[in-house]
């Protein structure tokens, strides 16, 4: 059968102690035989791209001085893959940490799968810690289209214990060589073929924090290990071989209290608080300043919540969840995915939560810090020190004021999506009840600064704007909110421009604080209106604009592309005047395929890449160039490769991620557009 294989570069000058050339230069996976030698020229051109030109200048490296070798490897189809950490990614202590799971390697490295964990103690030379995961489902590859499938692992095998204790042994040893070879902490990602063991790669540990003692080497790749965590179910059932199952039973750490729970360690930090246990999201309220917010899994209305929270505990998510996202937004520690979190903690009692090891202890820590002493920013600027040049902008989507900073720090082109509902959210009412209680005036007041924020942050670079979007639920869990609708499916609902447009004086205050703004010389703000289906609406919506002194034409605005209508009335929402159209891919999937994300009877039929839902993306992306209306995206779909390379190819203007996937998503822009030049010239 026709092979598959990995086209890798290995140039001379990569991973030194003070240049690490993080990804200067190219890889390509399942490779067939037809393309091999196109790809091998596309990793030796690689070595000349205007970036890795200039980094060498930067860096002073004479380009004749620089060679590169190209690796073609043997895809491997593993039956047992994962990841090694040679020493702990957070704290540096001299534990070896392996994760594994059946089939190939990228169900770990995505989160698609809960993988075992096995804890090697390098000072005892001792296994410290096994914990067997319920592994539901496993990812092989196609051998006739080499495409990854997803497949349910047979029951015998989801509770069984991926690796052996031969294999650990030789595992270990792997990593233990590796380390020794680069003299630093390295995160390994390994596969296992015909009880051989291979390894695939190796970087740098690239988040052990400057104050760990444990750890004595010099991290330089950009690739961080912690962002790349898997995420558990929650719902482990007890090992039957002595192993343990996550949260289950209560242990001792470093001699402080008892360990309650455990779970995926998200957002770093150690704080002591109260525990308060949010069940339903009536109980928000009674979260204050320095509690523990303990939940089954956070959603959008609980942010006001969160920001008062010293810390937080779900039972449920992983380390993209909105629990993992905010929370290192806000610079929160958090313990995610702990699966009994709110049976096992006592409400009110006082513990100790430890977001870099994942767990919850017993008991106030005298030295644990208040959570706003650390320094999240730096977690989020990028360890490769020059910015990939790409034509397509990569931007980055903001949820809270309180991120602006970080954000900024990505390097990111400037804010694809702005969320106003949550600052309108964290005021605990609705905006109708806070305007009747304390003037309009005050309304736009809490706007103005929160967008303000932001847009300093930015300034020059865009920042884009969404005026509200809650739906009806989230809005009666405010103060006022008792005449909100009762709607089954709020998200098809009253929600978005038509709400605004029903309800035009809150929506006035909304453009007033946009034009208070811009007064004030905010020249790079620009309105977002979502759910928005036709030019009638984008009409009404003109006419509010002129009536707070906001010309239409003089400033940037435009629309979230989130149902078919809107990709079909493209050219009727041109004409209207819009500057922009960016694709909300949540809402735009579920409306074309008649399928509901959160309805776990369908779930598994929601895909972003479906080729409906691609061919009105692509239509809608033509028509725009045609027409001078940019076009964007800023849902989850955009941090996709598969999508990163559709959109590029078809020729979008800009690109919007979360702040933990810019830089990637700035390598893989790169990365295609660099093929569509040479192929552009051959």
């Amino acid at each position: 059968r026709e092979a598959f294989v990995a086209v890798r570069s290995s140039a001379t000058a990569e991973d030194l102690p003070d240049s690490s050339f993080a990804g200067q230069q190219e890889t390509f996976l399942n490779v067939r035989e037809d393309d091999l030698l196109e790809r091998v020229k596309e990793c030796w051109a690689s070595l000349f791209t205007q970036r890795a030109i200039y980094y060498r200048q930067q860096r002073g490296f004479p380009h004749a001085a620089v060679d590169i070798a190209v690796v073609v490897q043997r895809m491997v189809d593993a039956e047992k893959s994962g990841v090694l950490f040679t020493s702990h990614p957070s704290t540096g202590d001299p534990q070896m940490t392996i994760e594994a799971a059946w089939g190939l390697g990228e169900a770990v490295v995505s989160g698609t799968v809960s993988p075992d964990n096995y804890v090697y103690d390098r000072e005892d030379d001792t296994l410290a810690d096994v914990t067997v995961a319920d592994k539901k489902v496993e990812m092989v590859k196609d051998p006739d289209t080499g495409e990854t499938v997803e497949l349910d692992v047979e029951s015998d095998r989801r509770t069984e214990r991926v690796l052996s204790d031969a294999a650990i042994d030789e595992l270990v040893g792997l990593g233990e060589r590796v380390e020794a070879h680069y003299e630093a902490p390295q995160d390994v990602e390994w596969a296992i073929y015909d009880g051989e063991v291979y390894m695939l790669q190796s970087r740098p540990i690239t988040t052990i924090r400057d104050d760990a003692g444990g750890s004595t080497g010099t991290a330089v790749d950009g690739a961080g290990g912690d962002e790349t965590e898997p995420e558990p179910n929650g719902t482990e059932p007890a090992a039957t071989d002595g192993s343990r199952s996550i949260g289950t039973e209560p242990s001792t750490a470093n001699g402080d209290g008892d360990v309650l729970v455990s779970g995926l360690g998200a957002s770093p930090g150690v704080v002591s608080g109260d525990v308060r246990i949010v069940t339903t999201l009536d109980h928000l309220e009674q979260v204050e300043d320095g509690d523990v917010l303990v939940t089954e899994m956070t959603m959008p209305d609980m942010v006001p919540a969160m920001k008062r929270a010293a810390g937080i505990v779900t039972d449920e998510g992983g380390m993209t969840s909105h629990a993992a996202i905010i929370s290192r937004e806000l610079g929160v520690p958090a313990v995610v995915g702990t699966g009994n979190g709110t049976h096992s903690l006592e409400d009110g009692r006082a513990i100790t939560i430890d977001g870099d090891k994942g767990t919850v202890r017993a008991g106030a820590d005298d030295e644990a810090e208040p959570a706003e002493e650390f320094e999240p920013v730096e977690a989020a600027r990028p360890e490769t020190p020059v910015k990939p040049m790409t034509a397509t902008e990569v931007k980055v989507n903001v949820s809270i004021p309180e991120a602006a900073e970080r954000a900024a720090a990505t390097g990111a082109d400037g804010v694809g999506l702005l969320r106003i509902e949550h600052m309108v959210l964290s005021l605990g009412k609705t905006p109708e009840r806070y305007i009747a209680d304390h003037g309009a005036r005050a309304y736009q007041d809490e706007l103005v600064e929160g967008i303000r924020t932001v847009a300093d942050e930015f300034y020059p670079r865009p920042v884009r704007v969404r005026t509200i979007d809650a739906p009806t639920d989230e809005f009666q869990q405010l103060e006022g909110g008792d005449d909100e609708p009762t709607e089954h499916n709020p998200m098809l609902g009253w929600r978005g421009v038509r709400r605004s447009l029903d309800k035009p004086e809150p929506f006035r205050e909304e453009l007033a604080a946009f034009a208070r703004l811009i007064e004030m010389g905010y020249d790079n703000i620009e309105i977002m209106l979502p759910f928005v289906n036709d030019a009638a609406e984008i009409e009404a919506v003109k006419g509010h604009l002129r009536d707070v002194g906001i010309d239409p034409e003089q400033h940037r605005w435009g629309v979230m592309v989130e149902t078919p209508a809107s990709a079909l009335q493209i050219d009727a929402l041109a004409e209207a005047g819009i500057d922009f159209a960016s694709f909300g891919t949540n809402d735009l999937t579920q409306y074309t395929l008649g399928v509901d994300r959160n309805n776990e009877n369908v779930a598994n039929r929601f895909d972003e890449l479906h080729p409906a839902v691609l061919r009105l993306i692509a239509d809608t992306i033509e028509r725009c160039r045609e027409l001078g209306v940019d076009t964007s995206i800023c849902g989850q779909a955009g941090s996709k490769p598969e999508m990163v390379e559709f959109l590029v190819e078809e020729g979008v203007s800009s690109i919007s991620a979360n702040i933990d996937a810019v830089r990637d998503v700035q390598h893989e822009v790169k990365r295609v557009e660099q093929r569509l030049l040479l192929d552009s010239v051959r």
